[in-house]
């Protein structure tokens, strides 16, 4: 199975001027004006790269940040202008906001750490006294985080974010405004299909004056969701909730003693896993949008398909 999946690619696109290889994601740019965002299956977790790749992931995510730009454009500008791959988009390349703009339906995973060690304030925001784990906010809350180019992003107040001017007073104002509307729209879409949005991540750049919401949106690599059924009696019974995420991931990860901490080895990851992580990815996108994911022919050579399609888009920009 992993012959089909795409580990990296090497590609030299018409006009290109830079690429960069994420942890996930290679990122060609053309022109300096427009950018090609090629989605790997590679994984990572604990800000860690694992030494498997995973089939169809990386069509599964980039389908599934197409489907939510596409469905959040009437929102706020994004960067996406066309797909001609499955696994690839092209947009505009503009100068980003080096801050992740956090937002929190529920008190979970980081928020719940802080919150179980004593603190009822994450980055400036408040967390009301005699919640549980999982339990719902008041309101949501937005949590920003510097986004580091290596190691652990780190949390950040929105006073700290001016003060330090990473983004201006009055774009910052208009970027929460935009997060809080593109949350209830994402937690709209997903209680259609039976989701509940936890928590997400969006980023933000801006390109001639206007701000655009950039990068990927309400996947499971930048998303949390629980199911909704049974999520109220789960709460009663302080049962663990069913999560709709890479989470799984994490958990066997921590079970098989590796955390991404320092000292610690990767675990020798099993090909049975392996497969198993790609059907989660497939059911999470089938989940997710509510359509029927179309798998590639297993013979296909994924990273010459992906090459001619860029190609040709690529020639058709202005």
């Amino acid at each position: 199975m992993q012959s089909s999946a795409l580990a990296t690619t090497s590609f030299h696109l018409p006009r290109q001027t830079n690429v960069q290889h994420g942890s996930v994601r290679d990122i060609y740019t053309i022109d300096n004006t427009y950018m090609v965002m090629i989605a790997t299956d590679r994984i990572s977790a604990f800000d860690v790269v694992l030494p498997v790749t995973i089939p169809h992931k990386g069509q599964v995510l980039t389908q599934i940040a197409r489907h939510f730009l596409e469905a959040t454009a009437d929102i706020v500008p994004n960067w996406l202008m066309s797909s001609p791959d499955p696994n690839v988009l092209i947009g505009h390349k503009c100068d980003t906001y080096k801050i992740e703009m956090v937002i929190r339906g529920y008190v979970v995973g980081h928020a719940w750490r802080e919150y179980k060690a004593g603190a009822r304030s994450l980055c400036g925001a408040p967390m009301p006294d005699g919640l549980q784990e999982n339990d719902a906010f008041p309101e949501p809350i937005i949590t920003p985080a510097t986004h580091a180019a290596e190691g652990h992003d780190e949390d950040i107040t929105p006073e700290e974010i001016i003060a330090r001017e990473l983004i201006p007073a009055e774009d910052y104002a208009q970027i929460e405004e935009y997060t809080r509307a593109l949350f209830a729209r994402g937690t709209a879409l997903a209680a259609k299909q039976g989701l509940i949005l936890v928590d997400t991540k969006y980023e933000f750049g801006k390109k001639d004056g206007q701000i655009y919401l950039i990068d990927e949106v309400h996947t499971p690599d930048s998303s949390r969701y629980f199911y909704a059924k049974g999520f109220a009696e789960r709460q009663k019974k302080h049962e663990h909730q069913r999560q709709l995420s890479k989470e799984f991931v994490r958990e066997w990860l921590i079970a098989h003693d590796f955390q991404g901490l320092d000292g610690q080895q990767m675990p020798a990851i099993p090909a049975s896993f392996v497969q198993e992580i790609s059907q989660r990815y497939i059911e999470l996108y089938e989940q997710l949008t509510g359509q029927t994911f179309q798998t590639p022919p297993a013979e296909e050579n994924i990273a010459r398909r992906i090459e001619q399609a860029t190609t040709a888009a690529i020639k058709e920009l202005p």
